[in-house]
């Protein structure tokens, strides 16, 4: 009775109880943070290993759909929005040394210097640096530090999750005090941009006047629409390839470029009604590494694991908290701009417009908090995950 399809509905379902327990909490237990602990006990018990390979949805999530994804990032993100936020690049920064640097001095205190060196790049990012750092672990035949830097990513999350969603909590109901207060007064102008903020949110822009002619509807179907949002994704993997810039970078620059110029339609994927399918099969994507975790990797390592967590995120909350005095950042928001180092896109993404949706009780307040969050954390997690730790994971990759 088990195939590809049941595979399918299986996925949909564990996410749908993440959505749900989302909603009830008014997103103070993230959905992600749900999806993560049904789906790891799940393997645990029930579940096949392969369940999110057998529904189908690595292929399509780990190719062209992160490349589609992030260029649709770049049609709800202004270049103005993303110039403005060179203060988040600043904190995610900083936020990351000091996690590195109190993690490599303080935790050997504590556990192994060779399982330090190897989970401090997976803590501060994603696959790429688990992956990069187990490599170097298993070539210096250090099995545990291997087995450990992969674990480090698979469980990471569970701590960013409900520490992003408090933070967001907290930031975005003083957004909303000043807001209601009337301290706030907000022109036309920016009621009608902080419409289009958000990755389900579509604003009207017919008025606004672009470069290029606006395709006439009859002629822009959906899929007219997502063949010019795989052009330009198809433009920047090759300037990933021939460049030192990722091609996931190039994706969120000329999303925002062709958005800017007419090319692209503000928010693509929701007016070709594709977007949930696409979010949908990443995230599934981004939780299928948590099958590599087992209980007993975990009972192995969980000690050491939790003790690099708790010191690497103090390391960072100290760094954070200083830099945002220094930035007039309010601190809330700076922690969960770093925090984003710990599981990155598209979760940052979900978390964020979960806590917004659930604090406004009106359309203008919810975009209003879109508005303020949004561009920081989508940033955040780019800084941190996509950039940052690829290059930390080289240089402790040679001190293993």
């Amino acid at each position: 009775m088990y195939n590809f399809v049941l595979a399918f509905v299986i996925c949909a379902f564990v996410y749908v109880i993440g959505e749900w327990v989302s909603t009830a909490t008014k997103a103070w237990v993230p959905s992600v943070f749900v999806t993560a602990v049904v789906l790891l006990i799940g393997y645990w018990t029930v579940l096949p290993k392969e369940l999110v390979t057998e529904a189908g949805l690595i292929p399509f999530a780990n190719t062209i759909g992160i490349y589609l994804l992030i260029t649709h990032i770049g049609t709800i993100i202004s270049l103005k929005q993303l110039m403005q936020q060179w203060k988040t690049v600043v904190i995610c920064l900083v936020g990351l040394g000091g996690m590195l640097a109190i993690g490599y001095f303080v935790a050997p205190m504590f556990m192994d210097k060779t399982l330090v060196i190897a989970g401090l790049p997976p803590l501060t990012g994603g696959i790429v640096a688990a992956t990069t750092m187990s490599d170097a672990a298993k070539n210096a035949g250090l099995t545990v530090a291997s087995v450990f830097a992969i674990a480090m990513y698979c469980v990471q999350g569970f701590a960013g999750y409900p520490l992003t969603a408090l933070c967001l909590q907290k930031e975005g109901q003083r957004l909303l005090k000043e807001y209601r207060s009337g301290n706030v007064v907000l022109t036309d102008k920016e009621k009608e941009e902080m419409a289009s903020i958000g990755m389900t949110a579509i604003a009207d822009d017919s008025d606004v006047k672009k470069l290029l002619p606006k395709l006439p509807d009859k002629w822009n179907s959906a899929v007219v629409m997502l063949g010019k949002l795989g052009f330009v994704a198809w433009i920047a993997s090759q300037l990933g390839m021939h460049t030192p810039v990722s091609g996931v970078i190039w994706a969120l620059v000329l999303g925002i470029v062709a958005t800017t110029i007419g090319f692209l339609e503000s928010n693509l994927l929701n007016r070709a009604n594709s977007y949930w399918i696409l979010m949908f099969a990443l995230m599934m994507y981004v939780f299928d590494g948590l099958k590599n975790c087992t209980p007993a990797m975990l009972k192995t390592i969980i000690g050491p694991m939790v003790i690099l967590i708790i010191i690497g995120v103090i390391g960072m909350a100290i760094t954070v908290f200083i830099i945002s005095k220094v930035l007039k950042i309010s601190f809330p928001l700076a922690f969960a701009n770093g925090l984003t180092a710990l599981y990155g896109f598209p979760c940052d993404a979900i978390i964020t417009e979960a806590t917004c949706n659930a604090l406004g009780q009106t359309e203008e307040e919810k975009s209003y908090l879109m508005s303020k969050m949004f561009p920081s954390m989508i940033v955040g997690g780019f800084v941190t995950v996509t950039i940052t730790s690829v290059l930390i994971a080289g240089v402790f990759a040679q001190w293993l």
